[in-house]
């Protein structure tokens, strides 16, 4: 056992909590409403909204999962930064849009745009279940997160006494999220953050020195993971496979609940613009948090004996938490790891709350109860945030973690399945709502037959012709369904047009 970092861990851990809690008395308003509960009153301004979609992208599992892929893939790994570079022009142009709209309607949700739009339930219904399947398998990865730390210091992981801590690091999470709503991670996000930094730059300072600079560094990294492979004849290889992974997650991205939540929750439209142009700085910290994957081979923890059941349980998981507790002393692994531990809570907070308000707009509202007050809209969603959370701890205690990453694969696939509606929906009404719904529908069945038959790998061998493209199979799928989509409407706005149901009008986009 690290008594020294378990107890650091947990002093940090109680300070978080004690913010969550006192955060309902910062920029205090009616929470029994949901746009005040579920989206902090619509007033979060340039440097809150930058710590909070910054807290909520780029999770606990981001900090162990993109260095674990470098360590044990290689080069590939790297597609995350290029895409999360992609993003940002995407939300500087389109999302201030979605703000603005949102603002004059009172929208919570995508759906909520979307049902207005196209003044079709079942399609709102639609792109309502997809934001909560797609995002309820990413609630459950941030306790990997959690679950690699508490192991790496020691902490039993098995059993009642092993999932205690995760048990409590949730209870603590439901209640001030119950409790503050998203003002509880917009303000934890900010500790979160700083030490995130403080981690990241520690390992990229003190690694290279100890082996003698970067050179080192990566003269240690064995030549094939150094660069994408070469493709055989007649193939893009690994060429497309990236590509078509970084641009098919870039468009998923900010279509998740969680990141229209913090986007929907800024104060104006040009706090939207103002962090497309300051988030890259999260770009940049990851690209050195992937480059810690290689660190850790230069390291050569894989092989250090005291890391060896680490790594056996948790696999590739266990290469950051090894390469801090072989270079640092351990009041700042204490340190790093709950950097790592928050950074688990934000996005599971925020995640909750995202999910919570879609059931409870677009399912229970719309469907079951039509005649709520606000305050039992809010009511709701406060008690739904509760059983996600609930529903998360159970998955990830009954089911092996495998059944999470296939589910979070099935995520990406899914999400950008509302593409159609939500983007191109803010720049068109040429699209037909019962046309998108049978677009969508295409897409999510093609996507999710292309992922279960492919073993739930994420890249699809296409076949044109002769040559084989390697292909992100959320790409395929959504380039289907807008097919779909945009070949129907013109046959549907022939028979029987929609677009007198529109609610908005040009001017609600400035």
């Amino acid at each position: 056992m690290n008594w020294t970092a378990l107890i650091i861990f947990v002093v940090l851990f109680v300070f978080i909590a004690w913010l969550g809690f006192i955060a309902a008395h910062w920029r205090k308003g009616d929470l029994d409403l949901l746009h005040e509960w579920g989206l902090g009153g619509r007033r979060f301004g340039t440097i809150v909204t930058w710590f909070l979609i910054g807290g909520d992208l780029y999770t606990a599992y981001t900090f162990i999962a993109v260095p674990a892929l470098m360590f044990g893939a290689g080069a590939v790994g790297f597609f995350a930064v290029p895409y999360t570079v992609m993003i940002y022009p995407i939300l500087y142009l389109v999302f201030p849009r979605l703000w603005s709209v949102a603002h004059k309607h009172g929208y919570v949700t995508s759906a909520d745009f979307v049902r207005g739009r196209f003044g079709n339930r079942w399609l709102a219904l639609a792109m309502a279940f997809t934001g909560i399947l797609a995002t309820m398998p990413y609630i459950a990865l941030q306790l990997v997160g959690i679950q690699v730390v508490i192991g790496a210091m020691g902490v039993p992981t098995g059993g009642l006494v092993g999932d205690l801590p995760l048990i409590i690091a949730f209870v603590i999470l439901a209640a001030f999220t119950y409790t503050s709503g998203l003002r509880a991670p917009a303000m934890i996000a900010v500790v979160k953050d700083l030490l995130i930094y403080v981690a990241v730059f520690a390992a990229i300072i003190a690694v290279p020195i100890y082996l003698g600079g970067y050179g080192k560094v990566f003269a240690a990294i064995p030549p094939a993971k150094l660069l994408l492979a070469e493709p055989p004849a007649n193939s893009f290889g690994a060429f497309s496979a990236y590509a078509t992974l970084a641009l098919g997650s870039a468009f998923a991205l900010f279509l998740y609940p969680h990141s229209i939540t913090g986007i929907l929750s800024s104060s104006s439209a040009r706090v939207v613009r103002r962090n497309a142009a300051f988030l890259p700085a999260y770009s940049f910290m990851l690209g050195l948090l992937a480059l810690v994957g290689f660190m850790a081979i230069a390291i050569g923890v894989h092989s250090m004996p005291e890391f060896a059941d680490g790594f056996k349980r948790y696999s590739n998981n266990f290469a950051v938490p090894a390469l801090f507790l072989a270079m640092f002393p351990n009041w700042f692994v204490g340190i790093a790891f709950a950097a790592i531990a928050i950074g688990a809570l934000v996005p599971a907070a925020i995640m909750s709350i995202a999910t919570a308000n879609t059931f409870t707009r677009n399912i229970w509202r719309e469907f079951i109860h039509p005649a709520c007050t606000d305050a039992e809209e809010s009511r709701m969603a406060k008690i739904v945030s509760l059983v996600i959370k609930a529903g998360a701890l159970v998955f990830i205690f009954a089911l092996p973690l495998q059944y999470a990453l296939y589910l979070q694969l099935l995520g990406g696939v899914w999400i950008i399945q509302t593409l159609p509606s939500v983007l191109l929906g803010l720049y068109t009404r040429i699209f037909n709502g019962w046309a998108l719904l049978l677009g969508w529908l295409v897409g999510f069945g093609l996507g999710t037959w292309l992922a279960a038959s492919n073993g739930f790998l994420p890249v699809y061998p296409l076949h044109l012709g002769a040559t084989v493209f390697p292909c992100y199979i959320a790409v395929v799928a959504v380039v289907a369904n807008i097919v779909v989509s945009f070949l129907l409407s013109l046959v549907f706005n022939q028979v029987a047009s929609d677009r007198d149901r529109d609610v908005t009008v040009a001017g609600d986009y400035a």
